[in-house]
């Protein structure tokens, strides 16, 4: 996020070296209102909330109801202005670009009392305003906010190179471009031949066949190798140019065909010709200020994304383009990126001065990014195509024709046009949910966008028992998906105070952007745990956000798992699903949302879970017709061979009543299969005096007695019905080893979601929200700051499901 001066020296006399002399104007600039009543100072980058509340004129715009009192500033006109002398001899250069890499939206650019420019598009390198969601709030912001493609063939790769110029000159500008890759010993050199103007030069740079190319893989796949390139223009009248890039080498295959035994087409991804299940989240803005984004922020959230055991991160088409630092990441991360275009959930206008504007952003977005291997799919728009037709916005028949063919227009005769125009190599959906390939025989619109044999499909039922499975839809792909819950009391005790520290207070509704979305997390509650109790309103509400966060995780698991157990059957016509990306990952302010980080990235408990149940191999277990299954689900890339362990454990007692461990399995490579089944009946009788109520069962993997996937579990009953569950006390004891922390546990009985918290320390634990079936156990804590163990002792709180009744 930078505005500066970009001044390019085009032309040079003999033996002169190309300068591009570069004159920042980040830092302090000038802010007024349009009527004059409020001056100050503020930064570039920033936005004009950032520049008041840096200068004491407002608090914190998180704070309690800011986001209602503050509405004044988005509703008011800002101008931003800076006095400013080029510290070198202008007259003395062919051209002078003044460059906004970044302007929030509609904007008027005045130079010496001369209108040079305006803006209208803050997608377009100088945002659509970002209204508020049901997960965040509302803070239209002004201000300045922002400061090659790889082919392969069965024999060889091909390496597409596009270098621009302005080339200022009378005459044409002859020369030679040098590629240099060191570590694949690769130089190659051609002539150009570059005329006056704004021109765009083509290189096709090929790999030998001789040459041994590693290729980038996602996380848990293999390693994010690159290497690096050098491009080196040597003009006429002694001119050199030269450019350093870092260049990848994978790819990419979005595989829609005929499925034996379902109607419909899969949809699934290959990178690098290896079919991969994509798990991950939804990503959206980190921040409503966008320049409140650090480089540190983007590290630990991303970090947490592979410590999670992700390997995809779906850009949601409400947020914002990210910053080319998040792509860099994810490059260097192996996360992949899923990339809507940001349109979502409303009907576009297709006028020609907003399609011109939408042809200039796409083409722009597309040229910046699409050298990034992370990123594997664009698409069109979030939910667009169901919007129109499951009639969200109430449109009379007789006008339906009018917006489908406004859909096709901008989607598909604009957008799709300047995408491939730009990038051929990756695949392109002009929505999501879509039906893919059958969208298309459709004329570009499906009437069922939730077509559970094609594309890619949302779900949400808040009403329904998250625990029956049976709910879920057994999809090809499901790209959105998710539960609701509150964050932890250390995140919300920094933007409230102590009357709001109740369920029922207005914050606590304020907070909550989503429809009925705290009733809903109560009922889905309900189902099968008790709610809190307390006499006590403070220690009454940390309960309930304890409890939400359980539930919550449960409720992610049961869907994840259903849909990990789904990629390798198909059942009555349904199946093959080859992907999970629940809703959403990380949250934009302190409140009750999908996410599983919260804001400042701390883990919730579904966060936990995830790094569990996205594990490369994984014992999942549910019952259907009273029975119990237990599937291994394989990420791997060869077959694996296995036993799995079977425990089941009485809520009265921490030593297992019996255990059950199977011959050698063999789990296929990336392959779901199913590896035991008993009648819950035969299983309790087997094991003495169980019942379903007194008794939960725990499961995993291992070879060799090592054990090879986490601990698993299924509860017999709803835990408001558990007889023998005991109050549990828990003890730690905190030592140093490194810069990590040893908690050492004890517990006095059975603690099923053993919540372990430091406050407002940061870091992780290596596991938390477990179910503590032993009388020790040993957790990591990975501190993201320096810390001590007396101040993790201080902090320290544990909470297991019996300490809230």
């Amino acid at each position: 996020m930078r505005l500066h001066l970009f001044l390019l020296l085009a032309l040079c006399p003999a033996s002169c070296t190309a300068r591009t002399l570069i004159y920042s104007l980040r830092g302090s600039w000038r802010i007024r209102n349009q009527n004059g009543s409020l001056q100050l100072l503020g930064t570039v980058p920033g936005c004009v909330h950032s520049a008041l509340f840096q200068g004491g004129l407002i608090q914190d715009p998180y704070y309690r109801f800011n986001d209602l009192e503050y509405r004044w500033i988005s509703l008011d006109n800002w101008t931003y202005s800076k006095e400013f002398k080029i510290p070198f001899d202008s007259s003395k250069r062919q051209k002078v670009n003044l460059i906004f890499d970044g302007v929030d939206t509609v904007t008027k650019i005045i130079f010496n009392n001369v209108t040079i420019g305006k803006t209208d598009n803050m997608f377009n390198e100088y945002e659509q305003c970002s209204f508020s969601w049901d997960w965040g709030p509302s803070f239209p912001t002004q201000g300045i906010w922002r400061d090659v493609r790889v082919e392969n063939s069965a024999k060889e790769w091909n390496l597409e190179i596009q270098s621009s110029f302005d080339v200022v000159s009378s005459k044409p500008v002859g020369g030679q471009v040098i590629v240099t890759i060191p570590k694949l010993h690769t130089q190659q050199t051609r002539d150009i031949y570059l005329q006056p103007g704004e021109r765009i030069v083509d290189l096709l740079v090929k790999i030998s066949k001789n040459t041994s190319v590693e290729t980038w893989w996602p996380h848990g796949h293999g390693n994010q190798t690159g290497y690096n390139m050098t491009i080196r223009f040597e003009l006429e009248g002694g001119l050199t140019i030269e450019k350093s890039a870092r260049v990848y080498f994978r790819t990419v295959e979005l595989v829609e065909e005929p499925i034996e035994g379902s109607p419909g087409l899969s949809f699934y991804f290959k990178i690098n010709g290896l079919p991969m299940f994509l798990k991950g989240s939804n990503w959206i803005p980190v921040d409503s200020f966008q320049d409140r984004v650090t480089s540190d922020t983007l590290r630990l959230l991303l970090q947490s994304v592979v410590d999670a055991n992700m390997n995809t991160l779906r850009v949601w088409g409400g947020g914002v383009y990210e910053q080319d630092e998040f792509y860099e990441l994810c490059d260097e991360l192996g996360i992949m990126i899923w990339q809507d275009f940001m349109f979502a959930c409303a009907l576009y206008p297709t006028d020609q001065g907003f399609l011109d504007s939408v042809r200039a952003e796409v083409a722009y977005q597309v040229r910046r990014l699409k050298f990034h291997p992370s990123i594997i799919i664009w698409s069109g728009n979030n939910e667009n195509e169901a919007a129109l037709m499951m009639n969200w916005y109430s449109i009379k028949p007789s006008d339906l024709k009018t917006y489908m063919n406004d859909y096709v227009t901008l989607y598909v005769k604009n957008m799709r046009e300047v995408i491939f125009s730009g990038d051929k190599s990756r695949p392109y959906i002009i929505s999501s949910p879509t039906n893919g390939a059958k969208t298309i025989a459709e004329g570009w619109i499906s009437d069922n966008p939730y077509s559970k044999h094609f594309g890619d499909v949302h779900f949400y039922d808040y009403s329904s028992d998250c625990w029956d499975w049976k709910i879920f839809p057994k999809a090809r792909f499901v790209s959105e998906y998710g539960y609701q819950s509150w964050p932890s009391f250390s995140t919300l005790e920094k933007v409230s105070s102590k009357e709001d520290w109740s369920y029922s207070s207005k914050f606590s509704h304020h907070r909550q952007h989503h429809m009925n979305g705290n009733s809903e997390m109560l009922l889905q509650a309900t189902y099968h745990f008790s709610l809190p109790k307390n006499t006590d309103p403070v220690r009454k509400f940390k309960d309930t956000i304890y409890l939400t966060q359980v539930v919550q995780a449960q409720c992610v698991k049961t869907e994840t798992e259903f849909y990990l157990r789904s990629r390798s059957e198909i059942v009555n016509g349904e199946g093959h699903t080859m992907g999970a990306l629940y809703w959403q990952l990380n949250d934009i302010w302190q409140a009750p949302s999908w996410a599983s980080l919260e804001y400042g990235g701390k883990w919730k408990m579904l966060h936990y879970f995830a790094r569990r149940f996205f594990a490369p191999l994984l014992a999942v277990g549910f019952e259907s017709q009273s029975a119990l299954n237990i599937y291994g689900v394989s990420d791997l890339h060869s077959n694996c061979k296995v036993r799995l362990t079977v425990r089941v454990h009485s809520w009265s007692s921490l030593q297992p009543v019996c255990s059950l461990v199977t011959s050698q399995l063999v789990i296929k490579a990336g392959k779901a299969v199913p590896l035991y089944k008993e009648p819950v009946s035969k299983l309790t009788n087997r094991c003495g005096n169980c019942t379903r109520k007194s008794c939960v069962v725990s499961f995993f993997l291992s070879t060799d007695s090592e054990l090879f996937s986490p601990t698993n579990y299924h509860f017999l009953s709803s835990l408001n019905e558990a007889v023998g569950l005991l109050e549990a006390h828990i003890t730690a004891n905190i030592s140093q080893k490194g810069d990590m922390f040893i908690f050492d546990l004890k517990t006095s009985a059975v603690a099923p979601f053993v919540w372990l918290d430091v406050g407002s320390i940061p870091g992780r634990f290596s596991d938390n929200g477990f179910l503590m079936t032993e009388k020790t156990r040993t957790v990591l804590f990975h501190p993201w700051k320096p810390t001590s163990k007396s101040e993790l002792e201080q902090s320290f709180h544990v909470t297991s499901l019996r300490d809230i009744y």
